[in-house]
């Protein structure tokens, strides 16, 4: 994990439940997220896990990938602007 140049800003309740029955079903989902840079990446992976560490929360993909909840943008087509 790198280093966060900007505030953890919490994600809705409802689109974090949405992630953990995600990581519970092991499915493979269509994962959209800002990387460091800023750019939009997509990923299609199993969501392993979904944790809290010093009041950030953050998803690990399938692939070994962890990063802020709050750079998602949507899963399987699930945008979080819309929670």
């Amino acid at each position: 994990m790198n280093a966060e140049p900007r505030p953890y800003a919490p994600i809705s309740c409802e689109f974090h439940d949405l992630l953990e029955t995600r990581a519970t079903t092991r499915a493979v989902s269509a994962v959209v997220f800002r990387n460091d840079a800023g750019d939009v990446e997509r990923r299609d992976a199993v969501i392993t896990d979904v944790y809290a560490r010093d009041g950030r929360e953050f998803l690990v993909l399938g692939t070994g990938e962890t990063f802020r909840l709050d750079r998602l943008l949507e899963i399987d087509g699930e945008k979080l602007a819309d929670y």
